[in-house]
């Protein structure tokens, strides 16, 4: 077992693995924080991005070496503006929806961004999708629709559902304009380094937030285990992934680790089965592979290894 490991730890395998299922467990940990005592939705990104806030300042005093100059006022501009869509509002939105969804189902709805960056492009250029792309866009949103039944008839409070559902679509929107964002940035700045710089302003805005107008004076009081998988969502669902997926992407290249980490919604539909007891289905099982197979499809044919990954990679969900 360990020459295996030491194999896959050397290629890049055993990285990628471990940014998947940190990633993956990020909805898992929201759910078990509400569960562990009263806590509200600001409150607990709160704590999680207080945590991380030190860790993003780690990762982007690690990427330092990846930047192509310095640091200029708009590069400043952009990073916060990409901050409030990233880690901010995407979070927030998506924190809201999980209250009233299962991990599963919001897994998937965030795993859909790359539709959505594709609608923005098209809008963007006025130009229409090529046909495989809208029949993969398609199979995506079939899907989506199967697991979104399924999550109807086990909560039994269809406009519950529906309101979670949006929430996590809201976030799944702000992720994919995220995405956009750090298109032109990424390939100066570096990946690491950016993604430590916007999740790092995102944690000042979230801060901001909590101190305006949420309640502070809560803190001492929250029972442990809210501490606790807030803790667990800064350092093994934030910082650690996206440390590791940089490992990956320098032994593996882009392409190989993006396709691990499309093990992503299968990890957390399991995850979220033993460890929240959440229903699985054959509807969750058969929608799970339908939107895998249209991401999958939505993806170019070909790429080089080692092309850079661009920041939203690092951070793929919630984010």
């Amino acid at each position: 077992m360990k020459p295996l490991l030491s194999q896959w730890a050397r290629d890049g395998r055993l990285y990628a693995v471990l940014a998947a299922a940190g990633f993956s467990l990020k909805a898992v940990f929201v759910k078990l924080g509400y569960a562990a005592g009263p806590v509200d939705v600001l409150t607990l990104l709160a704590l999680r991005m207080g945590i991380a806030l030190p860790l993003f300042a780690w990762l982007a005093w690690l990427g330092r070496g990846e930047s192509q100059g310095s640091l200029t006022l708009m590069d400043g501009v952009r990073i916060v503006l990409l901050g409030a869509s990233g880690y901010y509002l995407s979070s927030l939105f998506d924190f809201y929806g999980l209250e009233s969804i299962s991990a599963g189902l919001e897994r998937l709805i965030l795993y859909l961004y790359p539709t959505l960056v594709l609608v923005f492009q098209a809008c963007a250029t006025r130009r229409l999708p090529a046909g495989r792309t809208v029949q993969a866009m398609g199979i995506c949103y079939l899907g989506l629709g199967i697991a979104f039944v399924h999550d109807l008839g086990t909560a039994g409070q269809g406009i519950t559902v529906a309101t979670g559902s949006a929430w996590v679509f809201a976030s799944a929107v702000t992720y994919a304009l995220y995405y956009l964002g750090t298109g032109a940035m990424v390939q100066r700045i570096g990946s690491l380094r950016l993604s430590g710089l916007a999740g790092g302003a995102s944690s000042l805005l979230v801060l901001a937030h909590f101190f305006l107008a949420g309640r502070p004076s809560s803190l001492p009081t929250l029972p442990s285990g809210v501490w606790l998988n807030a803790g667990l969502m800064a350092i093994v669902s934030t910082a650690l992934p996206i440390y590791w997926l940089a490992l990956a992407i320098r032994r593996l290249g882009a392409v190989q680790a993006a396709a691990v980490g499309s093990l992503g919604p299968v990890m957390t539909l399991f995850a979220s089965w033993a460890l929240l007891d959440e229903a699985l289905s054959v509807f969750q099982i058969g929608g799970l592979a339908l939107v895998m197979f249209g991401v999958s499809r939505l993806k170019p044919k070909a790429a080089p290894s080692s092309a850079p990954m661009p920041a939203a990679e690092a951070l793929k969900p919630t984010r």
